[in-house]
């Protein structure tokens, strides 16, 4: 996957975490989070131009990528922002800066809100932060996961290039679509794909969505102007909760930013990174 290797392993309390650090062991700490149904690949550009001069950290959570799945796993985004506080604590970090995508925005926030965990700053990606969210198609793989997991290979994977696909405006070219989807499509990445859905539900913004006025430090919000899957209005509306929340609207991005507009998140990201506390 584009040489993407993440060569040191964490035990959580939901399981194995597969992890890896690039930049300068001097550096200023950045943490990079991936959403679903993704992993750290999709930030893979942006974390090797950070890490010019950052230590950046980047991880797939238990259940995603190259991370431990199995039977009986708790997936949930309760569980995520659990093993986001106990990685931090192994690495030693006490205010980096997060970075967070997707569904990534609600574990990087309830570990704030509920768990403690401190950051010099907090940049949100068109993140899962508001009620309602969740496509329809999200909500029926969830609601039927059973009967999707037993899909023979073939039809799951073509459902799967479907529903990444769909998160990028421009269009996914197929040898990253490919990577995105591959570690869904072996018999564990199958089961695990359907689990993680049906784990997660709104409860878990609820539970944290009244008290984003409490965040008290230098927030982004960078969202695609073309997503489809969490409209824009959303980023709107987050701003409005987060005192003096910066909010950066991406032309010609999707869902998925990273990969449609790699140069502009990046530089904005960069930016936010460089500015004084």
């Amino acid at each position: 996957m584009d040489g993407w290797t993440l060569d040191r392993a964490f035990n959580s309390s939901s399981g194995e975490v597969r992890w890896a650090a690039l930049g300068p062991l001097d550096g200023p700490p950045v943490v990079l989070l991936h959403g679903t149904p993704f992993s750290s690949y999709v930030w893979r550009g942006v974390a090797r131009a950070l890490a010019g001069r950052h230590r950046v950290y980047v991880w797939d959570m238990p259940g995603f990528g190259a991370s431990e799945m199995r039977q009986g796993q708790d997936v949930s985004l309760g569980a995520q922002a659990r093993v986001f506080g106990e990685l931090l604590a192994h690495w030693g970090l006490e205010r980096p800066a997060v970075v967070a995508h997707d569904f990534g925005g609600c574990v990087a926030l309830r570990a704030t809100l509920l768990h403690g965990a401190a950051y010099g700053r907090l940049a949100l990606v068109d993140p899962v932060a508001l009620a309602p969210w969740g496509s329809p198609t999200y909500r029926l793989l969830g609601e039927h996961g059973d009967v999707f997991s037993r899909l023979p290979t073939g039809l799951h994977r073509a459902l799967l290039r479907e529903y990444v696909g769909s998160a990028s405006h421009p269009g996914l070219r197929a040898d990253i679509l490919d990577a995105l989807v591959e570690p869904w499509c072996t018999e564990a990445g199958q089961a695990a794909f359907y689990r993680q859905i049906a784990q997660n539900d709104q409860r878990f913004t609820d539970e944290i969505e009244g008290r984003y006025g409490e965040l008290d430090l230098p927030v982004l919000i960078c969202w695609g102007e073309e997503d489809t899957w969490i409209p824009p209005a959303k980023g709107r509306q987050l701003a409005g909760l987060i005192p003096g929340a910066d909010l950066r609207p991406v032309a010609g991005a999707g869902h998925l930013v990273q990969e449609d507009a790699p140069a502009e998140l990046t530089l904005a990201l960069g930016d936010f990174l460089r500015t004084a506390p």
